[in-house]
């Protein structure tokens, strides 16, 4: 079953008297435990079909089905509480606070999803999440006392904590040496094959796109390669996937 299914997606920035189109009909899908590459240079609409399919942006026209909901007319609200509950992120960046402790980074979205958990049930799955990804013994460690590696695992616990179906890495190994890199790009491997986790990974490095299974290639604002998998390809009469 499809978790992620595009149908003419068109994105269209306007600038001042200038309409710059963006995406000019991209429709793709992607099944729920897959682990798929987006991959385009720089200036090929990556980034602006990665911001819609997080839920960051929506859409000019088109279709957005994400877990059998169609979101591509989402308010900004709405959005919101989709990526909180459903969408994970891991960027290049880390973005981790500096100033808390692994373990409160990797809980702090628990603060807007989880009014239902208790103190001490947050604390337990956080270390839970963070034991998950090897670092149960780091969790009172600041973000400045861990390597970059670490840093990143910190941040692959807090985009899991929620248990979303899907989860977006944006260039995740672009600040990390190569010998880090191959140890998270397994560890994405590893969270896809064991917890069924359905996981982009959003590059420009074809090594980090030759860790997954399949591999999207975008152009210009336009798919031109891999937009479906074998199993997953869209019917010749153009029927529903």
């Amino acid at each position: 079953m499809n978790l992620i299914e595009l149908k003419d997606i068109r994105k269209t920035y306007h600038l001042g008297e200038i309409d710059v189109p963006v995406l000019k009909g991209v429709s793709m899908a992607v099944a729920g435990g897959e682990l798929v590459a987006l991959m385009g240079a720089s200036g090929s609409g990556k980034s602006t079909l990665m911001n819609i399919l997080g839920c960051l942006d929506r859409p000019s026209s088109g279709e957005y089905w994400l877990d059998g909901q169609e979101v591509s007319s989402y308010s900004n609200d709405q959005r919101a509480m989709v990526r909180n509950r459903k969408i994970g992120f891991v960027f290049q960046s880390f973005n981790l606070l500096s100033r808390t402790s692994a373990l409160e980074n990797v809980t702090m979205p628990l603060t807007y999803t989880a009014d239902f958990l208790t103190p001490k049930e947050r604390h337990e799955r956080g270390m839970a999440m963070l034991a998950r990804v090897g670092l149960d013994d780091r969790s009172h460690h600041h973000p400045s006392q861990l390597s970059g590696g670490q840093q990143q695992r910190v941040a692959i616990a807090r985009a899991l904590i929620n248990n979303p179906p899907v989860l977006f890495a944006d260039e995740p190994t672009g600040n990390l040496d190569s010998k880090t890199s191959e140890e998270v790009l397994r560890m994405f491997k590893q969270l896809n094959e064991h917890d069924g986790i359905t996981i982009i990974l959003v590059t420009h490095d074809v090594t980090v796109a030759n860790h997954a299974r399949r591999t999207i290639h975008i152009h210009d604002g336009l798919i031109v390669d891999g937009a479906y998998s074998h199993s997953l390809a869209p019917e010749p009469d153009g029927g529903k996937i």
